[in-house]
């Protein structure tokens, strides 16, 4: 059987997929893969269902050695992955054989990067999912983050659809661009009313940074506070990865997929979901400018994102 051995750690290394939505109801994070865009496209060019669990990691990758013959693609922050020492493409289909080993170099944009195997990588379900909740301690590798020596088990390909996997790649005017995507457009709410217009004015014309002290749960950001109007105080209240919460320090938090279900902060605004895969590959002192859209715009947003990854699935590239 083919499998993926560790041979030196990265930086947050996991085991992902979709994550759990099905059960938000019981307070359980959706988690699974930061970039959701990035991850689907990945296992959409190798021939896997979408939903299909890779390996995550963040900005530094690490050194893995393949056992048997397969293909992989890998998606999202371009960190210079490299087969055997040669530089390799992003966002295309690479095979791999017996003994090679995958590394990588320099980050050159984004946070989050994807390696999508043919097959998927075989570990149990729980909740539904293969995902990692580090936090939670379940899923993935034991719940935890992969290390040196761990041996990953790939997942068998679909024999009943034969596909001609070398060489696939994705058109170099669809591919992402994160290094400069400053824009993240967000919905109005559920509690923008708690903030005095100066507030509201300073949310959108002024830029924020991701600060240092961020994780998979939410991104910490910098810049000039804002100010609630008459209380802080609210009840206890269903939140969503994008939503953007505003304690009463006045620093915004954008939360991300490993966020829980419900908090006690305002909500100032909602990032919508086509931009929250952007958002999610800022890095540490990166920029983030938030602009208003209404619902119906964001809905169009995701309609025509959908449409895009259905094309995509159809073979719609080159």
């Amino acid at each position: 059987m083919e499998s993926i051995t560790v041979e030196k750690n990265g930086l947050l290394v996991t085991i992902q997929d979709l994550g759990r939505e099905e059960y938000q109801q019981y307070g359980v994070s959706i988690g699974g893969a930061m970039d959701k865009l990035a991850c689907r496209i990945g296992n959409i060019l190798v021939g896997n269902h979408e939903d299909c669990a890779g390996i995550e990691f963040a900005v530094v990758g690490p050194r893995l050695k393949f056992q048997g013959n397969g293909y992989i693609a890998i998606t999202g922050a371009d960190c210079t992955p490299q087969l055997n020492g040669n530089t390799i493409s992003m966002w295309k289909v690479i095979p791999f054989k017996e003994g090679d080993i995958l590394k990588f170099g320099k980050n050159k944009s984004g946070r989050y990067t994807y390696i999508a195997i043919a097959g998927g990588i075989n570990v149990p379900k729980i909740l539904g999912s293969r995902s990692t909740s580090i936090r939670g301690k379940y899923g993935g590798m034991e719940g935890r983050l992969l290390r040196k020596g761990d041996q990953i088990a790939i997942g068998k390909v679909d024999s009943r659809k034969p596909l001609r996997l070398n060489g696939r790649k994705l058109m170099a005017d669809c591919i992402p661009v994160y290094s400069n995507r400053q824009t993240i457009r967000f919905i109005w709410g559920p509690h923008e009313d708690f903030f005095d217009e100066y507030s509201k004015e300073v949310f959108t014309s002024t830029p924020y940074k991701v600060s240092r002290e961020s994780d998979q749960m939410g991104y910490r950001l910098e810049g000039e506070k804002l100010r609630h109007q008459n209380t802080v105080d609210i009840l206890s209240y269903y939140i969503t990865p994008g939503a953007v919460q505003v304690p009463r320090n006045g620093c915004p938090i954008l939360l991300m997929p490993h966020c829980g279900m419900s908090g006690g902060y305002t909500v100032i605004g909602t990032v919508i979901e086509a931009d929250l895969p952007f958002a999610a590959q800022k890095k540490e002192g990166e920029s983030i400018q938030f602009k208003p859209v209404t619902i119906e715009e964001a809905i169009e947003e995701l309609k025509q994102q959908e449409h895009w990854i259905k094309l995509l699935s159809l073979n719609n590239y080159h």
